[in-house]
């Protein structure tokens, strides 16, 4: 039969739909080995590595976490809401209340019965004060959270920060008896306080020197220490020598941490958030900080002392064009723009699992993280007067904070790269977690690649079996989560049946396998 050139168009067009789905032309699947150490030592990683950050910026606190005379608020202004979320990512500490803020803070301002407001010279609003110590201690509680205060070391003095370790933690003294005056008879006993926040930069307030740095943190802790001497102390840090050697030549015999900072998609001038390649191929970033960060320890004499905080991190900067010039209102409205939920796609999902298995990997020295914010800008959870949405890196947190073992055990992993022509970075990235008698293995693994499966061989001795396993994966690489589709991208947990220890991860993908070993 003779086609007609009409047929033969329709025909070659359906053929040409057709052919990506044969076997033969399908995408060859990526390849990735897992290498583990049965038989070497494991150790406990810290709980603390899944903490979280927030500041006096913008939507964050008032309209994020707090909220008083909304439908979805306590009788105190909480959130709700938001408390049952942050319940169930089980978060263990909260840093704040800065950030840029704090370094023009005065927490006296932010106690008692009369609140003035301030005028926030970091981000140009008033604020009401009308969250302060005591509504954000009361707030941890609700969430079972530690509290984290990070102290005023731009435009405030070492004595005002003794002072308020004074109210927090002391019954005596004119400031233990100003909390009890307050109403809180009983002592907050907050065990974690940093000196200062990204001192270190032109654009703080009250920025300092190298050579002023090291003597401040010293003279702080020093006041600080003789009003409650079982506190921890951070100070801001860099993983850069010229900075941090001399902070710990001067200071270093008073801290239990350095705190570092990392966002990798800068984004406070110009809002053009990076594509996903873009993005993956920032992952093994982070990694690359904490390893700095560790030489310097150890070059100092205080890798065995002085742990890091990675206290504020995350994917994407924060939106606030002209901080430090004259603002203009369209500048702060600006800052909406960082609340646009389509941004936080499968990108900052798999940005973050791998961020948080450099951590784990490295948690001999790393002991603490904080993603920054808790809420809104460019935080796991988007706030609104109606209710919430669950990002994508929501479900991350969650993953990790509920689904791994509590050990870290040596590993590796050998894969196949992803490229962008100049730069590539290993295609799949691991951590292997057990319980403390290795009969249960939890294992997180992340297919960076936007389009292929990856078969990755894991060797584990003989797991073939019955596995489960939860997976996170949207229905494209820019998958995300908005208010009229919140669970576009979800968890999903299922059995599997592993084959000669094989395992098959979907494209942009996050897998927390979860195997019992046969007796």
């Amino acid at each position: 039969m003779k086609l007609t050139k009409i047929q033969y168009l329709i025909s070659l067009i359906l053929f040409c739909l057709v052919l990506p789905s044969l076997p033969i032309f399908a995408q060859k699947k990526l390849h990735a080995e897992l290498g583990i150490d049965k038989n070497g030592g494991m150790e406990a990683y810290s709980k603390m590595l899944f903490g979280q950050f927030i500041e006096h910026f913008h939507r964050q606190v008032y309209g994020g976490i707090f909220e008083s005379g909304s439908k979805l608020s306590d009788d105190q202004g909480f959130r709700k809401d938001v408390i049952q979320a942050l319940r169930e990512l089980k978060v263990p500490v909260v840093r704040w209340p800065g950030g840029c803020f704090v370094s023009s803070y005065h927490w006296l301002d932010g106690v008692g019965k009369n609140r003035i407001p301030a005028y926030d010279k970091a981000w140009h609003v008033e604020d009401p004060n009308t969250f302060g110590t005591d509504e954000y201690i009361a707030w941890c509680r609700k969430i079972n959270a530690e509290p984290f205060i990070c102290t005023n070391a731009g435009t405030g003095t070492p004595e005002e920060m003794s002072d308020w370790i004074e109210y927090c933690n002391l019954n005596i003294g004119k400031f233990g008896r100003m909390r009890i005056a307050n109403g809180h008879l009983e002592s907050y006993n907050v065990k974690y306080w940093s000196i200062g926040n990204e001192n270190y930069g032109f654009w703080e307030m009250g920025a300092k020197t190298v050579d002023e740095w090291g003597y401040f943190v010293r003279e702080a802790a020093k006041l600080m220490f003789n009003v409650d001497h079982s506190i921890k102390l951070f100070a801001a840090a860099l993983a850069d020598d010229n900075w941090t050697t001399p902070l710990l030549e001067r200071a270093g015999q008073h801290l239990s941490y350095v705190s570092i900072h990392g966002y990798w998609d800068i984004l406070n001038q110009n809002y053009t958030p990076s594509d996903y390649i873009s993005c993956m191929l920032k992952t093994t970033q982070p990694e690359e900080q904490i390893k700095h960060t560790i030489d310097i320890l150890k070059k100092t004499g205080y890798d065995k002392k002085i742990k890091i905080a990675f206290d504020e991190w995350n994917l994407r900067g924060w939106h606030h064009p002209d901080q430090g010039n004259r603002i203009k209102g369209q500048d702060i409205a600006a800052r909406d723009k960082n609340d646009s939920n389509s941004t936080y796609t499968m990108a900052d999902a798999l940005f973050s699992a791998c961020f948080l298995n450099s951590c784990i990997r490295n948690s001999e020295y790393v002991a603490m993280a904080c993603m920054a914010p808790i809420v809104n800008t460019t935080g796991p959870i988007y706030v609104s007067p109606e209710g919430i949405v669950k990002r994508t890196t929501y479900h991350v947190m969650n993953m990790y904070a509920n689904n791994l073992q509590p050990n870290i055990i040596s590993s590796f992993i050998k894969s196949d790269t992803l490229s962008d022509g100049t730069t590539s970075v290993p295609a799949i990235d691991a951590i292997v977690t057990c319980s403390d008698d290795r009969k249960f293995y939890s294992i997180a693994l992340v297919n960076k690649h936007p389009e292929r499966e990856a078969e990755c061989d894991i060797d584990l001795g003989n797991i073939d079996g019955n596995a489960s396993e939860f997976v996170l994966s949207g229905d494209s690489e820019n998958a995300f989560n908005d208010v009229g589709n919140p669970n576009r991208v979800i968890p999903i947990k299922r059995s599997i049946v592993i084959k000669n220890g094989k395992i098959i991860l979907p494209a942009h993908s996050l897998v927390i396998l979860n195997i019992k070993l046969p007796h």
